[in-house]
């Protein structure tokens, strides 16, 4: 039996990363960039992980006036604040946060695909 168990792959958890990272005290804090596809050919961008100091709907109004899209803040309960664009914002996002000052680029994850 112990051959077989040896053998067995184990299952693959694709945010093993992430939450290792934030269980850890000294994890540094990282702002992830998402998208999630809607229906069709549309898509969502997320954004998660700023700073609570930080006027997400200030930022929020700035995102949308320089991508000309229309974009949200939704409260979850575990995540907290996240804002939410329509379409594919993920480069344009990340530029945007380095530029104003709000995030280091190496504290930036892009996920998608």
């Amino acid at each position: 039996m112990s051959e077989l168990d040896a053998q067995i792959p184990s299952t693959f958890d694709p945010f093993a990363d992430v939450n290792a990272e934030d269980s850890g005290a000294g994890a540094k804090d990282y702002v992830h960039v998402r998208i999630q596809q809607r229906n069709g050919r549309k898509s969502l961008t997320t954004v998660q992980g700023l700073k609570k100091e930080f006027s997400y709907n200030k930022i929020l109004k700035d995102l949308k006036k320089e991508f000309c899209c229309n974009g949200t803040v939704v409260q979850d309960p575990e995540l907290g604040q996240v804002i939410q664009l329509q379409g594919d914002q993920r480069k344009n996002v990340s530029t945007f946060l380095v530029q104003a000052g709000i995030v280091k680029k190496e504290n930036i994850k892009i996920h998608g695909f």
